[in-house]
């Protein structure tokens, strides 16, 4: 059974073999699936590998499917990553997949700038930032995964290098997708040059003291176990989860597409590790899919 950093490496879709379900193809989850011996492989430097760099591409015609199954959860992938904005934790792959084929049927290669998502269109581009450092990547995401429940962006080796992640295997990200058609921003021309006015002595304005520098408030993770338009609902699965867990739950109010509801949320939690142990108690407390938010 997988536990800690090997748990947050579940591998991408394309990367295990052909499945079944929802994808085509005869074959299993195939004999490495779920092992523990990913890793760097040999040493590289890899501080000078480039951005991925947008370009308009068409939609790969193996990477989108209408829907596909793992595990016995369905899938739906986007057909528009456009406005795509999504926090939540962030895992990465390395050697044991190197060179095999992603879900499009390009080559896997960890010293690029690549990534797996479960739901953009492939090929997406997308900057993902580590909330917890600042530090920010461009990556093309042209394969599926992670299947891991509390992640949701898998990087390559060389991506969770340059944000940072490497030692600790997982990161609390933001990933934004990026549109490739839209112009880039120009800087205006300057205005042609007239007769300059005639100069006028005026007293310098006094210099402001520099603002002390503010320090990011670090983003806290959250379990949200359920949301409800009644505040009768919300207290009572509140009750039973403070009762269940012994932690801190809160409920609090947000805005969703049916009009306002009461959000119940565990947490914070102090770390990844922690999220994935609150998750398996909530599923022994009956709530099915609890939901990873950043704050």
């Amino acid at each position: 059974m997988l536990t800690g950093k090997s748990l947050s490496r579940l591998p991408a879709l394309g990367l295990i073999g052909a499945l079944a379900v929802g994808l085509g193809g005869c074959g299993g989850l195939g004999p490495d699936y779920g092992g523990d011996r990913d890793g760097p492989g040999e040493p590289r430097d890899v501080s000078r590998v480039p951005d991925a760099v947008p370009r308009v591409e068409p939609l790969s015609r193996g990477g989108n499917p209408e829907s596909y199954v793992v595990f016995g959860d369905r899938y739906y992938p986007l057909r528009d990553s456009k406005g795509f904005v999504e926090r939540g934790i962030a895992s990465w792959y390395g050697r044991k997949f190197h060179g095999r084929n992603t879900s499009n049927g390009e080559r896997y290669d960890m010293y690029t700038m690549s990534a797996a998502h479960k739901r953009l269109p492939i090929p997406t581009y997308v900057q993902v930032t580590n909330l917890e450092n600042g530090r920010k990547v461009v990556v093309r995401v042209n394969d599926r995964g992670p299947f891991h429940e509390n992640r949701v962006i898998d990087l390559s080796y060389a991506a969770a290098a340059r944000i940072g992640m490497l030692g600790k295997g997982t990161a609390l990200v933001e990933i934004r997708a990026i549109d490739p058609r839209a112009p880039t921003t120009r800087v205006a021309a300057a205005p042609a040059q007239q007769q300059p006015a005639p100069l006028v002595a005026v007293p310098a304005p006094p210099v402001p003291e520099p603002a002390a520098p503010t320090t990011p408030a670090a983003p806290r993770i959250f379990l949200q176990a359920g949301a409800f338009s009644s505040n009768d609902n919300a207290e009572r699965l509140r009750d039973r989860l403070k009762q269940g867990l012994a932690r801190e739950v809160r409920v609090i109010p947000a805005m969703a597409t049916t009009g306002s509801v009461l959000r119940v949320q565990v947490g914070p939690l102090a770390s990844v590790e922690i999220a994935d142990e609150v998750t398996a108690q909530l599923h022994e407390l009956g709530v099915a899919q609890p939901l990873v938010v950043i704050d």
